[in-house]
């Protein structure tokens, strides 16, 4: 793996391979930051280091030693810079749209800050300094698929993100063009903050799933919960026969003694129109999830997320930790119930909380428990 050996934080010119990796800053929009990141040496396997849909399973201290490994190189742009970019900005933006590992050479105009920052939204992000210069020392490596689809100055950013993920084009890597402003009509272009992206590229795939296929399948199978722990995360999802809706409930520091409060969003069949605000980034990353099962199952359900944070998830990493558990979660083998009041008994023996604090903030298992179904007319 790319993070063995110790890195060297002490000098402002370096030659060393880009994941390639970028994060843009989204604290005094439309002024951003910037910042592609490299590890000051080379090797093969750099990769790795911004590809979270492969580290599930990693403990955390690994995740944020490999993180802080990576230098930001900072510059400052304007949203709108991206549709029309200087010589300096259009060769990140190439380097962005490599899916391979880029030879880089980076001039900072001092020697970086060697610090961790924390995120709910991105994972985390190492040492940073103001950029003076990036070169690439050899041509990144970029599919004839992105290609085609960032030069197509026409079609709109929801269209474009659909096609990337139809052709298998990971979540994160799709999320990284569009925060580069590399997607959408072009005279529309514009960078987009890291937190918003990756958001924005989960809801979007998502409802892109939810209505285009989801919706059309049968409500068949039986009641159903599937389970997944990592990095004192733990997740239960309850599906259960019925036409889509979706809804997660969320209480963070259980274990620590009182009983925690729980946040909670939802949607019903209808499309949802504003912000999950309550849960967040995590909301859209755990219904993709759920949406990618379904479609893969061909079935229709109604979906509730449960998730129990525990003390030792003191920093977030980032939405991908949701995204990648509930994924983990739906590739178990799941627990059957013949209704929803068997389910929930069981789910009353596995949670910490209890769940008549669940039920108390919950709107869609009162439907789920009170709904008609057709066989009672």
């Amino acid at each position: 793996m790319a993070s063995n050996g110790k890195p060297d934080f002490s000098k402002m010119s370096f030659r060393g391979s880009s994941p390639p990796g970028v994060f843009v800053s989204w604290n005094n929009y439309p002024n951003l930051t910037i910042a592609p990141f490299a590890l000051p040496r080379v090797v093969s396997d750099a990769g790795f280091l911004d590809d979270p849909q492969k580290w599930f399973g990693l403990p955390k201290q690994k995740i944020v030693s490999m993180r802080g490994e990576l230098i930001r190189g900072t510059t400052g742009v304007k949203a709108g810079e991206a549709s029309n970019p200087s010589y300096k900005i259009a060769r990140m933006q190439e380097l962005f749209m490599s899916l391979r590992p880029v030879d880089v050479g980076m001039e900072l105009l001092s020697v970086p800050k060697t610090l961790t920052e924390f995120s709910e939204f991105a994972a985390p992000l190492g040492p940073k300094a103001p950029l003076k210069k990036l070169e690439l020392n050899e041509s990144p490596s970029v599919d004839k698929k992105v290609d085609y689809i960032v030069g197509d100055s026409d079609a709109n950013a929801n269209a474009a993100l659909g096609e990337l993920y139809s052709a298998d084009y990971s979540v994160g890597f799709i999320s990284k063009l569009l925060s580069a402003g590399l997607l959408g009509a072009k005279k529309e272009r514009k960078f987009v903050p890291t937190r918003w992206s990756l958001t924005a590229t989960d809801d979007i795939i998502g409802r892109q799933l939810i209505e285009g296929k989801v919706k059309s399948f049968p409500q068949s199978g039986c009641v159903e919960i599937f389970s997944s722990a990592y990095l004192d995360n733990h997740f239960f999802i309850l599906l259960v026969p019925s036409s889509w809706a979706f809804e997660q409930l969320e209480a963070w520091g259980v274990g620590g003694g009182a009983i925690p409060g729980i946040s909670a969003d939802f949607e019903f069949f209808s499309q949802r129109k504003d912000y999950a605000s309550n849960v967040a980034g995590a909301y859209y990353a755990a219904r993709l999830a759920v949406a990618e099962f379904l479609v893969e199952k061909k079935r229709q359900a109604a979906a509730v997320v449960f998730r129990e944070i525990g003390p030792e998830y003191k920093s977030s990493l980032g939405v991908w930790v949701i995204r990648e558990s509930v994924r983990n979660a739906l590739k178990q083998k799941p627990v059957s119930f013949g209704d929803v009041n068997l389910a929930l008994k069981f789910l009353e023996s596995r949670l910490s909380v209890p769940l008549k604090n669940y039920l108390e903030k919950s709107a869609l298992i009162d439907f789920l428990l009170h709904q008609k179904m057709l066989e009672d007319f």
